[in-house]
């Protein structure tokens, strides 16, 4: 192993000219780059990232250069008495496209029968260097002309717009404007058949969707409308207009991530992109209209404004998780985003965070390896966007508002640290953010506060919450309580405090959710706020805290998870839909309890059902014209809790809607629940059936509601069918793989195996994946699911051993734990959640 050197602080590039001869048939490119920079003092060398590149030749000022080394990773060049100062090196090289989703690489689709290809790049973190030798650091900012040669007749795209093109009948030159000063991993192109969409801003940014042509053209409009209207939010917000001629949106039929910032020119999976008006649910068109405005904040977050180094990654992530929100909020209020954000990003933060090992938003990197590991979703992306929340409400919208305009205005084209953000909202707000702040930001983990009522009094303590082993903590956070007795302080950084409280009805810490910690109510104040939720006294959001936060509790072993039952019961009135999405997690989190006991198993779908049934006997199968956005998304959450309480009358209409209609004919809605009601409860031609649906539709959506329902199928032959399918790039992509191997190793009668193959199959999984950031998916989602002693040995025996692999070795540290601290819970508390709900 070796450690991250920073080639920046040797030569500082100013200028590329690339141009890049693609030959997608004979899967190879050559390319010219010239690099206009300095040599800084000290340096007889130059050193270059340059990664599986063959280099053909050296010029320095045009003359000969020679290779010094060159690893895996770097290129050391020189050149006789070459002096510190202003440089010209010219390299010509040539490189191959793979299917590794990274660096320049193939896309392929089918259209009218016939099998096609795209030409796209992935450069995020630092495959830049793959395609072209560069300082591929995110401060080593440059400007870039950029020529590509391809086949004709196909679109040509790139960050900046064409400047001109020339076709020769066969082949077909297309030169680019030249960009502004920009980092090496946000530099893309796309080549091939694309058909689009467009609109203009109200500042004449030219703004274009694009797809292949096998998707329907009205798939690209919803996708458009968000991105201009987006666009035109962020430049009154951020006081700072976009800075480019235009932005364009492309939907990739392989693609790695969710989605891409490359400026100007952003790429994304068709599913994250494209909503067909006929197919496409109302939760994926608010998942669209978050990701595009996820992915336009980074425009400016991020790629007008960049970090200097990957350990603030946070700087990008977590303020364009925060973006979507506020954006998407104000452009459609009417879906109670800010709900969403505390079902998604809330749960997942606090779930990962309460591990023993896991990283802080701010993280060291150490090892090349290791920046493709810290793109943690729960942590740099929705922690960090947690704690920027709870900046937010800290220091007022305004403040907080004038302090990001000040940002953009100094520090525009440059790249900054944390400090520099918490500077200018100091300055807004005439508050101490970085003493704040800080402390978030570099710690892991968060606190449980613990609220004690005695008489008129409320004490106050705080402690690091943990799931599981771990060791000691003393650590202590600055709390802003937002609690809803205005006797407390607005900011509690002590281990423990008593206060003087009048009235302590409904008593309340983080309301809405402003901060990242959760509170442990003695028995008089949490059983005083179950009463209030079955009274409807409480906001929607504080009755998802209550729920979500004693579900993390009982985890933890504050509270047992027996007493999460009647808690439970008392939402059974509740028609919120995102309550409706706790209430269901609530339930499925007792199921590991009822592994080994088929009684209690069927008490506890019997309970599912019975919670569910009066608002499946309100909503029914059928949308009506006059209901709410709302009603139509809780209707699949009832109608999975139904399902999952085996009512024998649901199970029954899902397959008579599964035999009376196509796939694309039934609700966008139901139709994931419905196909994996068929296929638990079908027989194998049922699985025969999708699979071959499967393999056949172009649709990105279609594709994801049969990959969740043909998951849930018992058939073992099945199960191992499924498996192989993983495996096979004709059948599941492999940007999906992931996605397969989760929803089987989740799945009650297919975990053993699953567990298995991915045991068997890991050599393919290195092969395939060594290089992409779903590598550490496995490890992550296998731990995710094993729950017995048994399955721990067995995983520290399997991964115990890659612990070594840089890319890997936190994700199995924090498995490890993860499987021990559900162990723990199992053996502590499955005798009484058994005998609770055989009482029932």
């Amino acid at each position: 192993m070796h450690t991250v050197t920073r080639l920046l602080d040797h030569f500082i590039p100013n200028h590329y000219n690339l141009s890049l001869d693609i030959n997608r048939i004979g899967r190879t490119f050559h390319g010219t780059v010239s690099i206009e920079g300095v040599v800084l003092e000290g340096n007889t060398q130059l050193t270059l990232h340059a990664k599986e590149l063959e280099i053909e030749s050296i010029l320095i000022d045009g003359k000969l250069g020679e290779i010094v080394s060159h690893n895996s990773d770097e290129l050391v060049i020189t050149q006789e008495n070459l002096q510190p100062g202003a440089h010209i090196i010219v390299i010509g090289y040539r490189g191959g496209i793979t299917d590794a989703m990274h660096g320049l690489y193939p896309c392929y689709y089918e259209h009218a029968g016939v099998k096609k290809e795209l030409i796209a790049t992935q450069f995020e973190s630092h495959h830049a260097r793959e395609v072209f030798p560069c300082i591929d650091e995110p401060a080593a900012k440059a400007t870039f002309d950029v020529t590509l040669v391809t086949e004709d007749d196909i679109v040509v795209l790139g960050n900046m717009p064409v400047k001109f093109q020339d076709s020769d009948g066969r082949k077909l030159t297309t030169t680019f404007e030249t960009s502004p000063r920009m980092s090496t991993y946000l530099l893309a192109f796309v080549a091939g058949e694309l058909q689009k969409k467009s609109a203009q801003t109200k500042d004449d940014v030219e703004v274009n969707v694009w797809a292949t042509p096998a998707q329907p053209a009205e798939s690209l409009d919803f996708a458009l409308d968000i991105a201009v209207r987006t666009i035109e939010f962020y430049n009154d917000y951020f006081g700072t207009a976009y800075p480019l001629p235009k932005s364009d949106h492309v939907a990739l039929p392989d693609f790695g991530s969710g989605a891409m910032e490359n400026w100007g020119l952003i790429t994304y999976r068709e599913v994250a992109l494209l909503a067909d008006p006929a197919t496409t649910s109302i939760s994926s068109r608010q998942y669209i209209a978050t990701v595009v405005a996820h992915e336009l904040a980074h425009q400016w977050f991020g790629n007008l404004v960049t970090m200097r180094w990957w350990d603030d990654l946070w700087l990008n992530e977590s303020f364009a998780t925060l973006m979507e929100y506020i954006a998407v909020d104000a452009l459609e209020p009417d879906w109670n985003i800010w709900l969403d954000f505390a079902t998604n990003e809330s749960i997942v933060a606090l779930r990962r965070d309460s591990i023993d090992g896991v990283q802080p938003v701010q993280v060291e990197v150490h090892h090349p390896d290791e920046i493709s590991t810290i793109f943690d979703g729960a942590i740099v992306y929705a922690k960090g966007a947690r704690l920027l929340r709870m900046l937010q409400h800290y220091v007022g919208d305004e403040a907080f508002q004038s302090g990001l305009k000040e940002y953009f205005r100094v520090h525009a084209y440059k790249n900054t640290i944390g400090n520099d953000l918490w500077r200018v909202i100091s300055d807004a707000s005439g508050k101490d953010i970085a003493s704040l702040m800080n402390t978030w930001i570099s710690q892991p983990g968060f606190p449980v506060v613990h609220a004690e009522k005695t008489d008129g009094t409320i004490t106050l303590s705080q402690k690091q919450f943990f799931v599981g082993p771990h060791a000691s903590s003393e650590r202590i956070w600055p709390l802003p309580l937002n609690a809803s007795a205005s006797e407390l302080p607005d900011l509690f950084d002590s281990t423990s405090e008593s206060y003087a409280v009048s009235n302590v009805k409904n008593f309340r810490l983080n309301q809405n959710d402003t901060a990242h910690f959760i509170t442990h109510y003695d028995k008089v104040l949490q059983d005083d706020l179950a009463s209030a939720v079955k009274r409807g006294e409480l906001s929607t959001i504080d009755r998802i805290q209550i729920l979500d936060e004693a579900t993390l509790l009982a985890r933890g072993g504050v509270m047992t998870t027996a007493e999460l039952l009647p808690l439970i019961t008392a939402y059974k009135d509740e028609t919120s839909e995102p309550v409706w999405n706790i209430i269901a997690m609530a339930l499925s989190e007792l199921r590991k309890f009822t592994e080994d006991s088929l009684e209690a198993e069927k008490k506890l779908r019997s309970l599912t059902g019975d919670i569910a049934r009066a608002q499946y006997e309100r909503l029914g199968w059928t949308s009506l014209p006059e209901e709410t956005e709302e009603d139509t998304k809780l209707r699949s959450t009832i109608l999975s809790m139904t399902l999952y309480g085996e009512n024998k009358e649901a199970i029954a209409h899902a397959r008579e809607l599964y035999d009376s209609h196509s796939l694309t004919e039934l609700d966008p809605e139901l139709r994931p629940l419905i196909i994996s009601s068929v296929a638990r409860y079908g027989d194998e031609q049922i699985v025969e059936d999708l699979l071959e649906q499967y393999k056949e539709t172009q649709l990105s959506d279609l594709r994801e509601d049969i990959c969740i329902g043909i998951t849930s199928t018992r058939i073992p032959e099945k199960i191992d069918q499924l498996l192989d399918a993983i495996r096979d790039p004709s059948i599941v992509r492999p940007q999906d793989a992931a996605r397969w191997f989760v929803y089987l190793i989740r799945g009650r009668d297919s975990k053993e195996a699953t567990w298995q193959w991915i045991q068997d199959n890991w050599q393919w999984v290195i092969d395939t994946f060594g290089g992409d950031k779903s590598y550490a998916d496995y490890p992550r989602y296998s731990a995710s699911a094993l729950s017995t002693p048994e399955q721990l040995q067995q995983y520290k025996d399997f991964f115990g051993p890659k612990k070594e692999i840089a890319a890997l070795t936190r994700v199995i540290g924090m498995g490890i734990s993860e499987i021990e601290g559900r162990v723990e819970l199992i053996e502590r508390d499955k005798a009484a959640v058994q005998t609770a709900l055989l009482e029932l």
